[in-house]
């Protein structure tokens, strides 16, 4: 992890870097942004299948990922 990687509060796994994808939230100890691996849950992907095709990743960030959608997505700013 880099020492530029900022833990987002709330959260274990989900960091922002401003020198990495722009600042978009990856998840920490890896090269992944979150809005990567939600598109492959979207497409039917299980986790086994995500690490088969590109890398391995914390399985115990998925939970945290969908929290952040979740919450990203119900915030009143977002156009739905």
């Amino acid at each position: 992890m880099s020492s530029n990687d900022n833990t987002l509060p709330g959260y274990e796994w989900i960091v922002k870097n401003p020198e990495r994808f722009g600042g978009k939230p990856t998840i920490k100890g890896t090269r992944f942004s979150v809005s990567f691996i939600l598109g492959c849950l979207s497409e039917g992907m299980t986790y086994e299948e995500i690490v088969q095709q590109y890398s391995d990743f914390p399985k115990e960030s998925i939970p945290e990922i969908l929290k952040f959608a979740s919450e990203v997505t119900d915030h009143p700013n977002v156009a739905a």
